[in-house]
Parts: C-alpha cells; sequence; structure tokens
C-alpha cells in the first residue's frame, strides 16, 4: 500500500485513511482539496491536472519526511494528488496523517498542503468559459 501516490483513478477518501489504520493512533487529520467553479472571478468548467509521477512521488514522500522531522508526535503521512481532467466537485488531493493526539495534528496538515504547492511538480489546466491558462500548482 502506497502511502504517497499520484493516481488517475477518483480518490476515495475511506480508502486513503484506512492506509494509516493502527490502533495506537487516537487522532487521524485530513484536508480533501476539491475542485471549485471559480477562480480569480471566472467561471471554471473542469481542472486538467498533469504531473511527472515519480517526481511527485519522491516529492511528496519528502513532505511526509520533514513533517515526521518536525513533529515527532506525528505518526505517519499519505498523501494521494489526482490528475488527469477533474470536474467541479470532484477530490484532487487528500492529506491524512494519524497521531496519538490532535494537538499537533492540525499544523503538520497546514505544513503539507503548503509544502506540497512549494515543491510538488504538478500542473493543472483551469478551463473557463472563454479561455484556459496552465497554472503550477507550485
Amino acid at each position: 500500500m502506497k502511502l504517497f501516490e499520484v493516481t488517475t483513478k477518483s480518490i476515495s477518501v475511506d480508502e486513503v485513511i484506512a492506509r494509516l489504520a493502527d490502533p495506537a493512533i487516537g487522532a487521524l487529520t485530513t484536508f480533501i482539496g476539491v475542485v471549485r467553479n471559480n477562480s480569480e472571478g471566472r467561471e471554471v468548467l473542469y481542472l486538467d491536472y498533469e504531473a511527472y509521477p515519480e517526481m511527485a512521488e519522491e516529492a511528496l514522500r519528502q513532505i511526509g519526511d520533514e513533517i515526521r522531522a518536525r513533529w515527532k508526535t506525528i505518526r505517519e503521512v499519505t498523501i494521494v494528488h489526482r490528475v488527469g481532467r477533474l470536474e467541479i466537485g470532484e477530490t484532487a488531493v487528500v492529506i491524512a496523517l494519524s497521531a496519538a493526539h490532535r494537538q499537533e495534528t492540525f499544523d503538520a496538515l497546514r505544513y503539507a498542503i503548503d509544502r506540497l504547492k512549494e515543491i510538488v511538480p504538478i500542473w493543472k489546466k483551469e478551463v473557463w468559459k472563454g479561455g484556459e491558462e496552465w497554472k503550477s500548482e507550485q
């Protein structure tokens, strides 16, 4: 079971959370990023994500390592990002963290999504009425 994954398939939040199953944890904190219908005042029709999966998965793994090094109470991290065409309302990314207690999971989760946007080589094309534009997740 992969903890860090780039996939073309729909993401099941339950399946991602199940990757962290452990009777020693008391907290499981998640971030779920979904495709919204607007950006910068434009009506978005859909997004198209692209990535070099091997490089992106290595960067996701690096984020997990950074989190565990910085927050010693975090037991495990999993990050799954979808690529391809995503419709409005579909899940683009799920980040889940586990720990014995919840205290540090919230800060670590914010760090994970911010860091993903900084270092993971994933690009998205926003398609809206009358145009489109490629943007880096970074």
